[in-house]
């Protein structure tokens, strides 16, 4: 899953961008307004992290703005102001939830995945499809009870395509949601990738197959092997 960090604090925003990639989530960084919406416009993203007092236009503007604009894109707003009502200002103009500087990072990735989780994302902790499951929380995967080592860009493209299991996903969608701004578009890291995926939960003592190529479109994960 792909996400957006908004954070001018030099120090913070490589904090918080290294804890997500540990977490295997692609992350991209913007330290001002501009950059940020810049980004929004060009990408899909799963989740913003805003910060509210960047350089112009601030976090509570940008957020405004993609509101009135229709995006709904859940936020994490970001903020030194503990005062209730910039909290209650955030929260009204749009903002998913809302963490007071200093904080833990314990807590932040846990409303992170809380966000990830919410009905409307029809996103779980807990993914599987035959004798898979994913675990997001412990970023654990296993194969008919067995534990699977997977890199971090495997363990995001398999999220994806267990999330989105029975559908066609494209390389591009692939592109948007698992690997970050520095993507090389002419690379064939996606197909490499898929291809390692594969050798790992569709080995040939499997039952059949959870990966299938759709030529000249993407993949798409089954439900049961075939």
């Amino acid at each position: 899953m792909r996400i957006l960090v908004v954070e001018d604090e030099e120090v913070l925003a490589d904090a918080i961008v290294e804890a997500l990639q540990d977490e295997c989530y692609a992350v991209d960084l913007a330290a001002d307004g501009a950059t940020a919406s810049e980004l929004m416009h060009v990408n899909s993203y799963d989740l913003v992290i805003l910060d509210w007092t960047i350089p112009p236009p601030t976090g509570i503007q940008l957020l405004r703005q993609w509101r009135d604009g229709g995006d709904s894109t859940p936020v994490l707003m970001l903020t030194g102001r503990s005062e209730v009502e910039h909290r209650v200002d955030g929260l009204d103009t749009g903002a998913d939830d809302y963490l007071t500087k200093p904080f833990s990072f314990v807590e932040f990735l846990a409303r992170v995945r809380s966000l990830m989780r919410r009905p409307q994302r029809t996103l779980a902790n807990t993914l599987g499809a035959a004798d898979l499951e994913l675990d997001r929380a412990s970023r654990q995967v296993t194969l008919a009870s067995e534990p699977v080592e997977l890199s971090p860009k495997e363990f995001g493209v398999l999220e994806y395509l267990l999330r989105r299991q029975g559908e066609v996903v494209t390389r591009t969608e692939l592109t948007e949601h698992v690997w970050d701004e520095t993507f090389d578009s002419v690379s064939n890291v996606i197909d490499v990738t898929v291809y390692r995926l594969r050798k790992k939960i569709d080995r040939e003592t499997a039952a059949g197959k959870l990966i299938h190529t759709v030529k000249g479109v993407g993949y798409i994960l089954k439900k049961e092997r075939t």
